[in-house]
């Protein structure tokens, strides 16, 4: 599964720091994980079940910066099955 444009953007707004977020997001469900900037940092994606995980896949946000703190990279990346 591939993580398409219009949930990219969903995921490059900032939330709020630290905390965990439940999102519904067309058909899918979306759990996610920000950073102390706010940025989502890991996702779980899919369906929802009687527990309240997600049964889906599993991606994980690699930020890279500099000294100064410009972004040089930021793409995520699948990790497989949640």
């Amino acid at each position: 599964m591939k993580i398409g444009d219009k949930l990219l953007k969903e995921l490059s707004r900032r939330y709020e720091p630290e905390s965990t977020i439940d999102k519904k997001f067309g058909r899918y469900d979306l759990t996610f994980r920000t950073d102390a900037d706010g940025n989502p940092t890991m996702l779980f994606i899919g369906s929802r079940n009687a527990q309240g995980r997600i049964v889906g896949e599993r991606f994980a946000r690699v930020m890279v910066r500099d000294p100064s703190g410009t972004l040089l990279k930021d793409h995520w990346d699948a990790k497989g099955r949640a």
